[in-house]
């Protein structure tokens, strides 16, 4: 699954662990214009938090960035770092972020950084993603 405009270079190291199963890529490079987009997370129209459990909030959280992105003319594929927050991280957590991670960027993964942290901004959000995208 990589659309047809995506320009960026993804690198994974052959001497480092492969860390696509994670849902994420080492390097990537890309030319053009940054866009850096503040962190998404599950929100109503007025910014509450959407009350659900994490899985439901990370979907959630990705349409909301989903929803930015193409706000500026772009798309995940146009995304190449992501920071995401996850309250109380484990490794259920993981294997759900993982998943939702492919299900949107598909074989061709930002590079990530995950911090686990014990809250975020507001009460009730268990997961924030922040990207970093460039205009082709």
């Amino acid at each position: 699954m990589t659309p047809k405009n995506d320009s960026r270079t993804i690198t994974n190291p052959r001497t480092l662990h492969d860390p696509t199963p994670f849902g994420y890529s080492h390097a990537v490079s890309a030319p053009g214009e940054l866009v850096f987009i503040a962190g998404q997370y599950a929100s109503d129209p007025t910014g509450a938090p959407v009350p659900g459990d994490f899985a439901a909030q990370v979907d959630l959280a990705f349409d909301r960035l989903r929803a930015v992105l193409e706000s500026v003319n772009l798309g995940f594929e146009h995304v190449v770092r992501l920071g995401t927050f996850v309250v109380d991280h484990d490794l259920a957590k993981l294997e759900t972020l993982g998943r939702a991670l492919h299900a949107h960027f598909g074989d061709r993964l930002p590079a990530q950084t995950l911090s686990g942290v014990a809250s975020l901004a507001l009460p009730g959000m268990l997961f924030e993603a922040d990207a970093v995208a460039v205009r082709p």
